[in-house]
Order: structure tokens, then C-alpha cells, then sequence
């Protein structure tokens, strides 16, 4: 047999392993100051600390990726394309990209996506002003795999959103295009139709959106936040024509909505609805509220602040037909009464909290009664404009 003596022994190191080793070392750091060292150790070690970086973000950001933010986000709010150039050559693993806030950026900015492309997930380009309808296009170019885009307030166009929906058709799911006037109902219709995958749409404060463009959408659509949109009747009965509804906002509506406006909401085909807000819907009568806690069984939470019109027999209906409801917003509720809080005291067995102030109709003695009988449900005097998961959180799982 062969002697091998310890002065024929070989020294090893960290440096012998193969990449896929180091590759599921760094993927275990928790500590973000050790991923900055490792990748300052030498070339091989910065190449794997590129390979494995999935998410990119600015401190400028609108829309954090991740808590707390990565090494990778940049202090300097002045991102230009020749910064955004050197970083997209230098990640181009990435899965995750927020240059939300980048306002330097324009069109041709983004062709440097093409380098992460097709490996990009979610995107967001909040408020990145020089972005248009032919920037759009390059996304929808290079990123055909996307679950997640946010457009807020870009100058994105009904034509651009065609064009976006057309290419990540299969993928999309999840899109944010509040404060974006140019687009309408023709622009969520080509949304709408061609991704059949859609589950959370926001278009809050587009005033060119009226609904409509919702029919027919798919029944994996269950999020839609149209807060201060022009929505009508019609557009109403469209966003809940999938069946799959389970958040809605239709808060501070621009046009008017009459008392009976929202029974669409009731008539069976939301009955999966668990998240209501109706806050600031003025004209929105018992008609409407009666249809809605006869037909949404599921209903958790019902935000009807400052719903004026809403009267003894609207609360009466809340009471009797709404037996999961959890939180109750009447927060400066005009006909709110003694009778109507009756109402809501003797049902909703499974409240938990009411929020309640500024009722001038409602007396010292029924508000008592209603802590005497109910123990159980938490009164509170704020008043909450926001409910319900964030868009980018909702997902069916």
C-alpha cells in the first residue's frame, strides 16, 4: 500500500468549493452587512452575489420589495439610465424591480430591462413621469413572464395597457394603475379580457374609468379599488360580473350614484364580497344596502361612513342579514338614529369593533345601551379611510 504522509496532505478552503456551493452559503446569510462583505472578497465571490440577487429597489422608492430595505438600494434619488444601465448588466437574475420615484427616467430607460427580461416578475414604475406608452412597450417586449406592475401615475394610455395585457397575458395578475387619466374603459376591457389569470386591478382617481370595462372579466378577479372614479350603474354590475369578488372599494365616487345605484352588488353574483367600502357614497339609500347584506353572506368588513342616506331600515337590514360581519364603519352617518343602532345592536353577532362618532342623531342613552348589551364589540371614535389588504398582497393563494 501507498504511505501518504502529512507533509503530502493538500490545504483546502472556502475557495475550492464549486459555485453552488458558496451560491447556497450567501443564499443563507441573514445579515445584509455580510452580503456586502462576501461580495467583497474577491471577483468570484461578487459574480455569485450578483447571480443570486432577485429583488432591486431605490431608498426613492414609493413601493418597498422588502423590510428592511436590501444593500442594493440606492441613497441617491437622481437615478438616470446610465445608472439604471450599469446596475441591470451587473443583476441580471433579478425577479423583483422597483424604480418607483426615479422621475429622470424615461422611455428609452428601460431598454436595459432587457438584460434581467424575461426573469422579472414584478415591476414598478410609480411615478416615473417620462414613462409612456412606448416605454410600456418595451416592458411588454422584454418582461413577458410578469405577475405584478404598478403604474402609478405614469402616461401610460389605453394603447400601451392593449399592449402590456397582450404580452403577459398568462402571467399577470396583479396591477396598479391609479392616477393614470389616459387610460378608460377601453383599456381595462383589453386588460380584462386578455389576462385570464387578473385577480386585483386598482384604478383609483381615473377619472375615464366608469367600470364598464369589467364585463365579462374573469372569476379569478376578486380585488378592485376604484376609489374617486367616475363609476355608474352599469360599471358597478361589470367589476362584479366575474363572480369572484371579494374587495371592493367604490369610495368617494365622482359621479352621482343613486339610492338603488349599487343593488348590483347584492344580486347574487358577489356573493363572495368580504371587504366593502362605500365611504362617502352620500346617495347611496337603504335600497342599495338592503340588496347588499341580503346577497354578500360573507361580508366581514362594510365601511358606510358618511353614507347619509342610509336610514332606519338600511341598518335594520345590516342587523338582521349580515351574521359575519366583523368591523362596521357609520362614522358621520346623518340617519343614523336610536332605532337604526338598535338595529345593528340586536344582529351582527359576530361584530367586533364599530367605528362611531359625529352621529348628531344618535342620543348619550342608546349609545350606553348598546355597550350594556354589547360587551363584545370595541367602540371606537376614529375613523379609517383604508381597509383591506394592499393590492399587491391579495392573492388567492
Amino acid at each position: 500500500m501507498e504511505n501518504v504522509s502529512e507533509s503530502d496532505d493538500v490545504k483546502t478552503s472556502i475557495t475550492h468549493l464549486p459555485d453552488d456551493c458558496l451560491s447556497f452559503i450567501y443564499q443563507r446569510l441573514d445579515n445584509l452587512d455580510d452580503h456586502d462583505s462576501f461580495g467583497l472578497t474577491c471577483h468570484r465571490f461578487l459574480n455569485i452575489q450578483n447571480t443570486n440577487r432577485r429583488s432591486l429597489q431605490f431608498q426613492c422608492s414609493l413601493s418597498l420589495l422588502n423590510n428592511p430595505p436590501s444593500p442594493f438600494s440606492q441613497t441617491n434619488p437622481h437615478v438616470n439610465s446610465d445608472h439604471l444601465h450599469s446596475l441591470l448588466t451587473r443583476f441580471q437574475w433579478l425577479e423583483h424591480l422597483s424604480l418607483s420615484g426615479c422621475t429622470l427616467l424615461n422611455d428609452s430607460s428601460l431598454t436595459s430591462l432587457r438584460f434581467p427580461g424575461a426573469r422579472l416578475l414584478s415591476l414598478h414604475l410609480d411615478c416615473c413621469y417620462g414613462v409612456s406608452d412606448d416605454g410600456i412597450s418595451t416592458v411588454a417586449s422584454f418582461c413577458p413572464n410578469l405577475r405584478e406592475v404598478s403604474l402609478y401615475r405614469c402616461s401610460i394610455s389605453d394603447i400601451g395597457l392593449e399592449t402590456l395585457a397582450r404580452a403577459a397575458s398568462l402571467r399577470l395578475r396583479c396591477v396598479n394603475l391609479s392616477h393614470c387619466p389616459l387610460v378608460s374603459d377601453h383599456g381595462v376591457r383589453a386588460l380584462t379580457q386578455a389576462c385570464l389569470q387578473i385577480e386585483s386591478v386598482k384604478i383609483s382617481n381615473c377619472k375615464s374609468i366608469t367600470g364598464v370595462g369589467f364585463s365579462g372579466s374573469s372569476p379569478t378577479l376578486g380585488y378592485v379599488d376604484a376609489e374617486r372614479c367616475q363609476v355608474e350603474p352599469k360599471g358597478i354590475a361589470g367589476i362584479v360580473s366575474g363572480g369572484g369578488i371579494e374587495f371592493l372599494n367604490v369610495s368617494g365616487a365622482v359621479c352621482y350614484i343613486g339610492k338603488d345605484d349599487l343593488v348590483p352588488i347584492g344580486s347574487g353574483i358577489a356573493s363572495k364580497l368580504r371587504v366593502l367600502n362605500m365611504r362617502m357614497c352620500r346617495t347611496v339609500g337603504d335600497e342599495s344596502v338592503i340588496a347588499i347584506a341580503k346577497g354578500c353572506p360573507l361580508l366581514q368588513e362594510w365601511n358606510l361612513a358618511l353614507c347619509h342616506e342610509v336610514k332606519v331600515a338600511g341598518w335594520e337590514a345590516v342587523g338582521k342579514w349580515c351574521r359575519k360581519l366583523e368591523k362596521l364603519h357609520v362614522n358621520r352617518c346623518r340617519n343614523l338614529c336610536d332605532q337604526g343602532l338598535l338595529g345593528i345592536r340586536s344582529g351582527c353577532k359576530s361584530l367586533r369593533i364599530l367605528y362611531m362618532f359625529g352621529n348628531a342623531r344618535l342620543t348619550p342613552t342608546a349609545v350606553e345601551m348598546f355597550r350594556l348589551h354589547r360587551g363584545d364589540v370595541a367602540l371606537r371614535r376614529e375613523e379609517v379611510m383604508v381597509i383591506g389588504p394592499d393590492w399587491r398582497l391579495y392573492t388567492r393563494g
